[in-house]
């Protein structure tokens, strides 16, 4: 087991950047409460509108949205937990999510490859996939390993499953992969079963984890929600991750993002909670601003690095672990 050092200790061993201030955290917080409670969320699943009604939320079945009062979701944020252990099937892999410790994954997911012979530029394969994962497991500075890129040779429907065959065979690190949907999840835990030596064993020690993204603006869509669900039920650990565009599908300014941002991922949170009670999230942003000449993600830029720090505090008010992506 690995412990990944510290960001921002008060030992100053590593960099830290405080965009807002715990009283901008608070304030985010009261407004994203506010948006929760009276503009509410849309839900696509049926089974998802029946776990937010059982948990005391106000449901619209017919615009199929979802009114969350305040107090469910401060009882899904203290019932999530605050320390995850992301299982390796080699245990010298396994990594700790926890207060103030900061490791790295590669990003995902590459739509197009370098042939390593030809240097044709082209589509990836599941054999691609493989030996990209081969190299990420090779990295001691890449903790976990997700998805780095798809087979786009196998039918789509089932690429999910040829992807995670692929990672599962060739690293020995915690995986984080991106199901499509609620069976393809189930299929893939029991991929880890088999990997693991059992149901029970792979229950005890998951070694996979899972991502899932509301749509922009504060849409909970049904294969988000299936995915969230799934996680919950089966014991594994899944990211809600926001993908919100500032000045696209989000305001403009960083306040305003940040409390769509923070609805979404708390929606989702709480449909997690609700579910069961305890279950493992990850707190996790891809949003970043929209380019205005091309309408399309600024990824890496330095807006995108303001509202990675801004979400890693938000996660932190929360005592949960955070996940940015964009870098």
């Amino acid at each position: 087991m690995r412990r990944n050092p510290h960001a921002g200790g008060a030992a100053n061993r590593g960099l830290s950047l405080s965009v807002l201030t715990p009283e901008e955290l608070d304030d985010i917080h009261s407004a994203t409460l506010e948006v929760l409670e009276h503009t509410g969320i849309f839900v696509e699943d049926d089974e998802a509108l029946e776990v937010f009604e059982r948990g005391g939320c106000t449901v619209d079945r017919v615009e199929k949205s979802v009114r969350i009062p305040p107090w469910v979701v401060e009882e899904a944020i203290r019932s999530a937990p605050s320390t995850i252990r992301l299982c390796g099937r080699d245990t010298s892999n396994d990594v700790v999510l926890t207060d103030g410790r900061v490791g790295f994954t590669n990003f995902g997911e590459a739509i197009l490859v370098v042939d390593p012979e030809s240097g044709a530029v082209r589509e990836p394969t599941k054999d691609d996939v493989g030996a990209i994962v081969r190299v990420i497991d090779a990295l001691p500075e890449i903790d976990v390993c997700e998805r780095p890129a798809g087979a786009h040779e196998v039918p789509q429907e089932l690429a999910p499953l040829h992807n995670a065959e692929a990672m599962f065979a060739n690293t020995s690190k915690h995986l984080f992969i991106g199901p499509i949907s609620g069976y393809l999840l189930r299929r893939t835990m029991e991929m880890g079963d088999v990997v693991a030596g059992g149901r029970e064993a792979h229950r005890a020690r998951p070694l996979v984890s899972f991502l899932t993204c509301p749509v922009s603006p504060l849409k909970l869509v049904r294969d988000t929600c299936e995915i969230i669900m799934g996680a919950a039920r089966e014991g594994a650990c899944v990211g809600v991750l926001s993908m919100a565009m500032a000045g696209g599908s989000s305001p403009v300014t960083l306040a305003g993002t940040l409390v769509t941002h923070n609805a979404e991922v708390l929606g989702g949170i709480a449909l997690s909670q609700l579910t069961v009670r305890g279950a493992p999230v990850i707190y996790a942003s891809s949003t970043t601003a929209m380019d205005l000449r091309l309408a399309a993600a600024s990824v890496g830029s330095p807006e995108c690095g303001l509202i990675s720090a801004a979400v890693a505090q938000m996660a932190r008010r929360y005592l949960l672990p955070s996940w940015v992506a964009g870098a």
